[in-house]
């Protein structure tokens, strides 16, 4: 599975060439996800996968907290089994986003928690 920094998913959202896709529980999503994010929080199956991104040539990126967290490679290869054709991991998850002082969406977010000052 191929992988993505921060700075090419930044250009990629900043094109708005890509479905973004967090790969943990719906509390954790609800709470904080990075920006345009769409949540699976189990597995992906062909009807939801469908409605997260019903183009299968465009570009679907999966993150999910950290490096050490495996959920976004696991939904990465489901997209791929799938028959997308360009399913990348960012590994850096929230961890990476969140040290590089990146705004997020969520309730958190909006509440202040977290933020960046």
């Amino acid at each position: 599975m191929d992988q993505i920094s921060r700075e090419d998913l930044l250009a990629l959202l900043q094109a708005r060439s890509v479905q973004l896709v967090e790969a943990l529980p719906a509390d954790a999503f609800a709470a904080e996800h990075l920006p345009g994010a769409r949540n699976v929080p189990g597995q992906v199956s062909a009807e939801l996968a469908a409605q997260i991104a019903p183009d299968r040539a465009a570009t679907v990126v999966v993150y999910c907290s950290g490096p050490y967290c495996n959920r976004s490679k696991i939904a990465a290869a489901a997209f791929a089994r799938l028959g997308y054709v360009d399913v990348r991991v960012y590994a850096g998850g929230k961890t990476d986003w969140a040290q590089a002082g990146l705004a997020f969406e969520g309730s958190r977010a909006s509440a202040g928690v977290g933020q960046p000052a």
